[in-house]
């Protein structure tokens, strides 16, 4: 019967070994590899930088140089009423100050006296400024500042989606070999109860055992392959669930392979793969954790807008000087005999809707300060608890190591003991219970130690390693 069991088992061990030379592993680190280059969510958060490039770029558009041009005439009757051009080019600066440039030339029977220029036409050239409200700060200058701001902060919203759908991403990929673990710890004890059951059949054959022990056996047996084909099952889910990740080029969705498998070895690169190896409360700066970096650009945005707010407390003070001349050739014409400026004045006199936007903008800035401190702190404890769990995690698996290892050694005893005559099938079966479920714990215990790490990646906002 000995020889039995041995040839036995290595029929089985020779089918494994076939069975691995086909299977393909692909790795944590490259399977997220291949969801940070070609998943669509990840291409749909890279847009929210290409959106604050738009508006940059459209902030910056304020300050585009202008050719305007205004055509009037009016005819009836034969006669020309009036024939108006009026041609200029304007360069706005940063500061509130527009350069300008025009030419105008106008003719009519009933033109406005004041328009009336030259026959060969004005030109003119001058400056206009606001002196008060909008020297320093304006509208203009307002938008393009938060529009930098925006695209800093857009860089690190997108870090921050890009590290969220990599976490949900690992959590598939560990749920994957999670069942596949389990699977392979009841594909293994499906072979040792098939090799008892085969072996307590020889024995009643021989009449070494009774019948009863068979029926416990193939009991057993069957227990074996329902719970097979329930890890089977789960592990078919487990793989869709990861092939939702998958993407090729051209958004082309990849279906997982049954050939393919997860590494068992994952626990020796995880640190490598989400670049944690030497992440310690000592070299974490929350100053730099995208999240506060989005919201310190958030708080300096909702400044700009307070001072947008406060210079609206100034009275309005808009001048303009521009010199005239019919000559556009000669520079020297250009001078302060022969000019058109103006002076516009305004000032409410209560200011209540300036002072009371000024409060709004002021609870909106002190509203965002105060997440900001909150946001830190919430930070700063989970990063603390996550590194703590993963501590425990350590001395636990120490723990569930030493109990797998001596539950193997009781069956190991038992099967020995049952080999002298000395057990019984219900020890054995006991025992290996025992077995199955400490190892069980095991993986269970490993898959929430890898969870962690994804949580810890996560919450800290650590880019992938390349």
């Amino acid at each position: 019967m000995k020889k039995y069991i041995l040839l036995v088992f290595l029929l089985i061990i020779s089918n494994l070994h076939a069975q691995e030379k086909v299977n393909s592993i692909m790795t944590l680190s490259e399977y997220l590899g291949y969801v940070k280059n070609y998943h669509p969510i990840v291409k749909q958060a890279n847009l929210i930088i290409n959106k604050s490039e738009a508006k940059l770029l459209k902030a910056r558009g304020a300050f585009d140089p202008k050719i305007e041009v205004d055509f009037n005439k009016k005819q009836f009757k034969n006669k020309e009423y009036y024939n108006k051009l009026n041609a200029a080019f304007k360069i706005p600066t940063y500061y509130g100050l527009v350069f300008k440039a025009n030419f105008e030339n106008n003719d009519g029977i009933y033109l406005n006296p004041e328009s009336t220029v030259p026959t060969d036409g004005l030109y003119s050239a001058g400056i206009s400024a606001s002196l008060l409200n909008g020297l320093l700060i304006n509208k203009r200058m307002a938008a393009l500042k938060k529009a930098k701001l925006f695209l800093n902060q857009a860089k690190e919203d997108q870090q921050i989606l890009v590290n969220q759908i990599l976490y949900n991403a690992s959590l598939s990929y560990f749920n994957w070999l999670k069942n596949y673990n389990e699977k392979k710890v009841y594909s293994d004890f499906l072979n040792n109860a098939k090799i008892r059951f085969n072996a307590t059949k020889r024995a009643f054959i021989e009449g070494e055992k009774p019948a009863i022990d068979t029926t416990e056996a193939i009991i057993t047996l069957n227990n074996r392959k329902l719970s097979l084909e329930k890890a089977r099952i789960k592990l078919i889910k487990s793989s869709l669930e990861l092939s939702t990740f998958l993407w090729l080029n051209n958004n082309t969705p990849v279906e997982l392979k049954e050939h393919i498998i997860p590494d068992v070895n994952t626990l020796n690169s995880i640190d490598t793969t989400f670049n944690i190896a030497l992440f310690n409360n000592a070299n974490f700066d929350i100053n730099k954790h995208p999240k506060i970096k989005s919201l310190g650009f958030k708080i300096q945005s909702l400044n700009i807008d307070k001072n947008l707010i406060k210079n609206n407390l100034l009275p309005k003070l808009d001048v303009q000087y521009n010199f005239l001349t019919q000559n556009i050739n000669k520079i020297n014409t250009l001078n302060i005999q022969n000019y058109k400026a103006g002076i516009n004045f305004k000032l409410p006199l209560f200011l209540r809707k300036q002072r009371g936007d000024l409060k709004l903008a002021k609870i909106k800035l002190q509203d965002k300060e105060f997440e900001n401190e909150i946001v830190k702190i919430t930070i700063k404890n989970k990063v603390k608890a996550i590194q703590q769990e993963l501590r425990s995690f350590v001395y636990q698996n120490e723990l569930t190591t030493t109990i797998v290892k001596d539950y193997d050694t009781l069956l190991k005893a038992e099967n020995r003991k049952l080999f002298l005559g000395e057990s019984s099938l219900f020890l054995v079966n006991y025992r290996e219970v025992k077995l199955i479920g400490a190892k069980l714990k095991a993986i269970d215990l490993e898959n929430s130690y890898y969870k962690t790490k994804a949580n810890l990646f996560k919450t800290a906002v650590i880019l992938l390693a390349e």
